[in-house]
Order: structure tokens, then C-alpha cells, then sequence
């Protein structure tokens, strides 16, 4: 029975140490992140080097499409205004 409970402890802490250092990765917003962010890219080019948007909106009229996407994080935040699913617009803006 201590032999048992010793192992799931073990494979306990094992697993909160994995989900930790998994919680390490992933794309940090920040400037060098952002300045891979070029006009003309799609948004399916940007989600792969950012990932899914903190927040997104979008609207079009009159065969024009417009989407407006954001992504937070404790580094940054980058905002990304397209036109017709391609990048016009680009922000970074560091916390204070």
C-alpha cells in the first residue's frame, strides 16, 4: 500500500513538472515576435507564427473585408488590422 501511494505521488509531481515547463512555451509577444509579422501576410501566415488571437473582430462591406486581431500576453501586445484576409496595419505595444 506505501508502495503504491509513492508511485502516484511520483507520478504526480511528474506531471506538475511537465505542465510547467509546457507552460514555459510558446510565442512570447514581444518586439522580435512581432517584427516577423510583415504586410501583406495572411492571417493564416500570422496565426502560424502567433498563434489563435487573444481577441478578433471583423466586418465587410461591399466585397471589402476587414478583421482586426490581437494578441496579449505579459510582453506585449500586437494588434493586426486586415484587409481582404491580408496584413495593412501592425502594432506593438509594450506593457508599462
Amino acid at each position: 500500500m506505501r508502495a503504491r501511494r509513492a508511485s502516484i505521488a511520483l507520478a504526480c509531481l511528474l506531471a506538475a513538472i511537465l505542465l510547467l515547463a509546457l507552460g514555459g512555451c510558446g510565442t512570447s509577444y514581444d518586439q522580435k515576435t512581432y517584427d516577423k509579422i510583415k504586410v501583406n501576410m495572411t492571417l493564416k501566415e500570422v496565426i502560424a507564427v502567433l498563434g489563435e488571437p487573444t481577441e478578433s473582430k471583423g466586418a465587410s462591406l461591399g466585397g471589402i473585408s476587414g478583421t482586426s486581431a490581437t494578441w496579449k500576453d505579459r510582453h506585449g501586445t500586437i494588434s493586426v488590422q486586415f484587409i481582404n484576409g491580408k496584413v495593412k496595419v501592425k502594432t506593438f505595444t509594450k506593457p508599462e
